[in-house]
């Protein structure tokens, strides 16, 4: 087979046009194909009970910031008209509050103002048309907040936000005119402007988000004493969201359920859409029980201490060993250099991969979590999901830390924790601290010289050696491993003739052994190809039941990341979807699109010359073909050729990386021959 020489000259072909001009862009997501896991869905119990009384009054408010997912497809319409399907008993009423879009897709809502309409059992009406408002400032979320308290009476009260949702250090609800986001102080500062916060006694039964990535500790943190349930995603929504017929339509028959039966029927109605449409693959929901937030809050914030004095004591060893599970556990919208990083990693699967270095909290913290996250629903592909993220910092991105440092609701111990992995040094007035019960000092500003704790550069070139059996390996001391939180492959094919280098990708299909320090390389002849065209793949996850990647294509013209899992016990390949990278501003996309017979795709690749002045590789298309009604992706043979293999070692910090020397593979009727330290 030589279809990658083919690719190669193709890309030759196709460099002579585009190399001037060449642009990353984004894409819409898209669905899972077929044979996905189940969804499954996890609860203290087996039913919750009714709470209230039936004749009790509820007023649900919802916050429909329209953004471009209006904009683009009209999401926030069909979303309103799914809850004008249903039919609302007298005692219940839904305030409405509508804005952030530049166009919306119906005939009602205008795009130069800030309407509410109010939708009970006599139907829907517009009760106010206000001046237009930015959705993402804090004083527009206020005044409809005082707007509800002010105008209506309820036994029990509701709130939901819908738009993008970008995780703790982001955010919610973009406005796509003015380019604003509600923080998470913010939504505290709004709500706490118009209710005192009682624990004991909340205005709000329950707080939702329709957005994505917003099932952080940070966010259940903010609202303490504002609501008694939150629920919402860990990872990154479908462009369907909620199912608001399914999960308002259960008060036609039970208006006497609580805020824990409310959060499992949304949880239910969601992943029961979802499914319908195939796209419940990584779709995760959780319903959080805020009356447990003290002990989560303790455990969180005794996790992190304990982290804090292990990092003191030996700061690139414990760095080290905490980035390797960090990178082990499930994290959510990407979190790779092509597709940006939203820095959310599950908080039980952290711990769970992190209980031999962090002993006296990592069980503690487990177990709280699964107290406070009540009901969970998720797909297949995000198995682990312990229903509530954290920050990590994946990226090392300074931006993204001061923006989690600034956060009202982030325990210090964790501020203190990423600041000391970014920044290599801890504020000499918090170390006679660590050894207190509890951790309370002010959000510490960058120091005048910060310091690398991961001079990975050191492994530039690290020789490669050559085993018994011909593999080509590299062995590590105890201190080189102590800079790294990962070793992957990277391989490229080297088109002499073309005097083109093709760039295939990274993987972790290596034979890694950390007790030892040995890594040995797996190559086999072949990669992946999607319906025989050969793609680049980058690793996003690895884990003990499957792996995912993320491979960069355009649909219909549109640039995307296809995402994809390989489970190991079938030893196959599935297509999950594909995303946005994400914005500058750090919003994830919702929108998903189905592969369907007939799309066409692009495969996007990387290369540069052999023997010209390339100081980067550079992105180009080159295999363009209609797909079927079946994709796939399987590995297949690379064909005869000179393949150029690198071990990656990659920091903590992970845009810090170095590779090994250059193994050369050459392939010739299937048979490999290995050259060490190749030029």
């Amino acid at each position: 087979m030589q279809r990658v020489r083919q690719a190669v000259q193709r890309f030759f072909l196709l460099t002579i046009f585009f190399a001037a001009s060449l642009a990353v862009a984004g894409c819409t997501d898209m669905a899972a194909i077929e044979d996905a896991p189940p969804p499954q869905r996890t609860a203290k119990s087996a039913t919750f009970e009714d709470t209230y009384k039936a004749e009790d009054t509820w007023l649900i408010q919802w916050y429909l910031c329209g953004t471009d997912l209006e904009t683009s497809a009209g999401a926030a319409s069909s979303d309103f008209q799914e809850l004008l399907n249903v039919k609302l008993p007298a005692n219940v009423k839904v305030l409405i509050q509508t804005g952030g879009a530049e166009q919306w897709h119906n005939n009602v809502v205008p795009s130069n103002a800030v309407e509410r309409y109010l939708y009970d059992s006599s139907g829907l009406q517009r009760i106010a048309t206000l001046p237009d408002a930015d959705m993402g400032n804090v004083d527009t979320l206020a005044d409809f907040v005082r707007y509800g308290k002010e105008n209506f009476t309820a036994d029990h009260k509701v709130f939901v936000f819908w738009d993008h949702g970008g995780g703790s250090a982001v955010g919610v609800c973009y406005d796509e005119r003015t380019g604003n986001f509600l923080s998470l102080n913010d939504l505290r500062n709004a709500f706490t402007s118009v209710y005192e916060a009682n624990a004991d006694n909340p205005p709000f039964e329950l707080i939702g988000f329709d957005a994505c990535l917003m099932a952080t500790y940070d966010t259940v943190n903010a609202l303490d004493g504002v609501t008694r349930y939150v629920t919402a995603s860990e990872e990154v929504e479908p462009g369907i969201g909620w199912d608001y017929t399914g999960w308002l339509g259960a008060f036609v028959n039970n208006t006497a359920m609580g805020g824990a039966k409310l959060g499992q029927t949304i949880c239910d109605s969601y992943i029961d859409a979802c499914t319908r449409y195939n796209l419940a693959d990584t779709a995760t929901l959780s319903v959080i029980d805020l009356a447990q937030l003290p002990m989560l809050r303790h455990s969180y914030e005794a996790f992190g201490l304990e982290a804090l004095r292990a990092a003191h004591k030996n700061p690139r060893q414990f760095f080290a060993h905490f980035g390797r599970g960090a990178a082990q556990a499930e994290n959510y919208g990407g979190n790779t250099r092509r597709t940006g990083y939203t820095n959310m990693v599950d908080i039980v699967d952290l711990a769970k991969t992190n209980k031999a270095i962090l002993p006296n909290t990592a069980d503690k913290l487990i177990d709280a979590v699964d107290g406070a996250v009540i009901y969970k629903v998720n797909g297949g592909y995000r198995n682990r999901s312990g229903g509530l993220s954290g920050f990590y910092s994946y990226s090392g991105d300074e931006g993204s830390l001061a923006k989690y440092v600034n956060l009202e609701s982030a325990p210090a111990s964790h501020k203190l924790l990423y600041y000391y992995l970014i920044y290599g040094q801890i504020p000499a007035d918090v170390v006679p601290l660590l050894e207190s019960d509890t951790l309370v000092t002010p959000a510490p500003e960058p120091p005048a010289e910060p310091q690398q704790l991961f001079e990975v550069s050191q492994l530039e070139d690290l020789p490669v050696q050559l085993d018994t059996n011909n593999n080509a390996f590299v062995q590590l001391t105890a201190e080189q491993m102590d800079l790294l939180s990962s070793v992957h492959c990277q391989l490229a094919y080297i088109d002499a003739d073309n005097d083109i280098i093709l760039y295939l990708g990274s993987d972790s299909d290596i034979n890694a052994d950390w007790n030892a320090g040995t890594f040995t390389d797996n190559f086999r002849a072949v990669w992946p190809m999607l319906d025989g065209h050969p793609v680049y793949v980058e690793i996003v996850e690895e884990n003990d039941g499957y792996n995912l990647y993320s491979i960069p294509i355009k649909l219909n013209g549109v640039e995307c990341n296809l995402q994809v899992a390989y489970v190991y016990k079938d030893k196959k390949y599935y297509i999950l979807g594909a995303r946005h990278g994400l914005e500058s501003n750090g919003m994830s996309s919702r929108e998903l699109i189905k592969l369907r017979e007939g799309d066409e795709i692009t495969t996007l690749h990387y290369g540069m010359t052999i023997s010209g002045d390339d100081s980067d590789f550079t992105q180009v298309e080159v295999d363009t073909f209609t797909i079927g009604d079946n994709p796939q992706i399987t590995d297949e043979n690379l064909g005869d050729g000179n393949y150029a293999y690198a071990f990656e070692f990659v920091s903590p910090t992970a845009e810090d990386s170095a590779l090994s020397s250059l193994v050369l593979f050459t392939v010739y009727n299937g048979e490999i021959s290995t050259t060490v330290d190749a030029e």
